[in-house]
């Protein structure tokens, strides 16, 4: 009996090179389709310092890259990985920067019922794609209930402190660790991946790491 490996996947919904790095695990996880994994979606805040009710997307882009202007040349190269995969950024369409408490709050209730992977897809098409305000509670609320969660008991849950400690420690506790770049693939609780690798690269450590942990059991 094959041992399952444990991936952890830590990440934020507004970076974009998360949003890239989760279709290539997806597509390594294809590729190495005969391992058995345990996957779980884990917490960073990319930005920590933007307030709760978020601030506007010039402003957040001033104090990261000096003004707009200067993030138009890493969203242009940006784009073009992310449509390498298939994958739409409109860096136009963003207006506003969240902070992703409330992101992470959803995704981890989501995986309750087994479909952390598939929130946290709606939260980053939402922003990447379309431009959504991750600040507005009601389209956070909707997009809970675009797969399938109950609307009425994401909106309560969200106009409450739940589970904001817990998200919280968790993200701290993945800079505690070490982990500063996003995306970080943590393979059986000993191995780090950073950075958006290549799908093949990223079979490649699945396979090994899956064959090593079966070894020694």
């Amino acid at each position: 009996m094959t041992k399952p490996l444990q991936i952890d996947i830590v990440s934020d919904v507004v970076c974009p090179w998360c949003y890239i790095g989760k279709k290539r695990i997806e597509d390594a996880l294809a590729l190495a389709s005969d391992v058995p994994v345990d996957v779980h979606w884990r917490p960073f805040f990319l930005n920590p310092w933007v307030p709760r009710e978020g601030i506007t997307r010039d402003e957040y882009l001033t104090a990261k890259f000096g003004s707009p202007e200067a993030y138009k040349g890493i969203a242009g190269r940006v784009a073009q990985a992310a449509a390498d995969e298939g994958l739409e950024y409109n860096t136009d369409r963003v207006r506003r920067q969240p902070n992703t408490v409330d992101c992470h709050r959803l995704i981890h209730w989501a995986d309750a019922n087994g479909k952390a992977a598939a929130m946290k897809q709606r939260l980053m098409e939402l922003y990447f794609r379309d431009g959504g305000d991750l600040t507005d509670a009601e389209v956070l609320v909707k997009a809970a209930a675009d797969i399938g969660m109950d609307a009425e008991k994401i909106r309560k849950r969200l106009a409450t402190d739940e589970d904001v400690e817990l998200i919280s420690a968790q993200a701290k506790d993945a800079s505690e660790k070490g982990i500063s770049g996003v995306p970080t693939f943590v393979f059986a609780n000993k191995y780090a991946v950073s950075g958006a690798q290549p799908a093949e690269q990223l079979a490649k450590a699945i396979r090994q790491v899956s064959q090593e942990i079966n070894a020694a059991a």
